[in-house]
């Protein structure tokens, strides 16, 4: 008898949602980028100016972000059987490594001005990191729902929320100069603020990486996974267990199981459907052997 094969399909998860909240945090990104850029150049401020030349690279990445979301949602082709899902964990690397970027920049600056130190003008930089501060806020209050559902959008997060902790520095540098003269709180808080975006990228590049590099999930362990599967009646062993995220909400696994008697095969394959959905693995591929046929 040939082996049996349970396969089921699924649905990519709709990204409407996203798609609408990213686009809210572009337009809000792109418009205190630029008085952050004025404002910087005006006042002489590298606090201000890193967190503009941030929030740039935040207007390039909300922007791939939300194409590469947009894109995602397209059908799947017979050359792209998963369909073009995984763009959105390609945007979220890409605006890994751009954080990185970002972030050495930063501190190579403020190394130039710790050396010699540059005049600032406190008041502006005050009221300029102020309104930078509200509009930052507001682009991270509008991603911050479903952004632990999806590596696109946490990585958008990410970069406004960086844009965010660049404000607050700001703000806090421009109080310091403007209370005690002392000019070198500036690069400074600069350096801090390039440090928290190195963790922020960081993190974002490494799950990223897992997923493209097939990781099992970190919330789904692979040895529950096959205790669940060879704990089903009828089933006597697993053996090719794989376990992996296609991309964000997206959970696959695929293995053998060795099934003694034919007639229990189907009663099998659904008891393993129910068991893999009740852990959230949304797409399950079965192959039911009377003998192992593969190490």
């Amino acid at each position: 008898m040939l082996p049996a094969e349970a396969h089921c399909t699924y649905r990519a998860p709709i990204n409407v949602e996203t798609r609408r909240r990213l686009t809210l945090a572009l337009a809000i990104t792109a418009v205190v980028m630029l008085v952050e850029l004025i404002g910087g150049w005006l006042a002489g401020s590298l606090a201000l100016l890193a967190d503009a030349a941030h929030m740039l690279a935040d207007v390039a990445a909300l922007g791939l972000a939300l194409i590469a979301a947009w894109i995602a949602q397209r059908p799947a082709t017979p050359e792209r059987s998963f369909g073009f899902m995984r763009l959105e964990i390609l945007a979220a690397l890409v605006n890994g490594a751009v954080l990185f970027a970002i972030a050495i920049g930063i501190g190579v600056e403020a190394w130039h001005r710790l050396r010699a130190p540059q005049l600032v003008n406190a008041p502006l930089l005050l009221g300029v990191a102020a309104v930078g501060f509200v509009a930052n806020l507001a682009a991270a209050l509008v991603l911050h729902r479903g952004h632990q559902h999806s590596l696109n959008q946490r990585g958008a997060y990410l970069h406004v929320l960086g844009d965010l902790l660049g404000s607050v520095g700001a703000l806090v540098a421009g109080v310091i100069i403007l209370a005690s003269g002392w000019l070198l709180a500036d690069p400074l808080i600069s350096v801090l603020i390039g440090l928290l975006v190195l963790g922020s990228a960081w993190r974002l590049v490494k799950e990223s990486a897992d997923v493209l590099l097939e990781a099992a999930p970190s919330h789904i362990a692979l040895s529950d996974v096959h205790d669940r599967i060879v704990s089903v009646p009828g089933v006597e062993s697993v053996h090719d267990l794989h376990l992996w995220t296609v991309t964000s909400g997206v959970v696959a696994m695929s293995g053998h199981l060795v099934v003694k008697n034919p007639t229990d095969n189907q009663p099998v394959l659904e008891a393993v459907q129910r068991r893999m959905r009740a852990m959230g693995i949304q797409h399950v591929t079965v192959q039911v052997e009377r003998e192992p046929i593969c190490d």
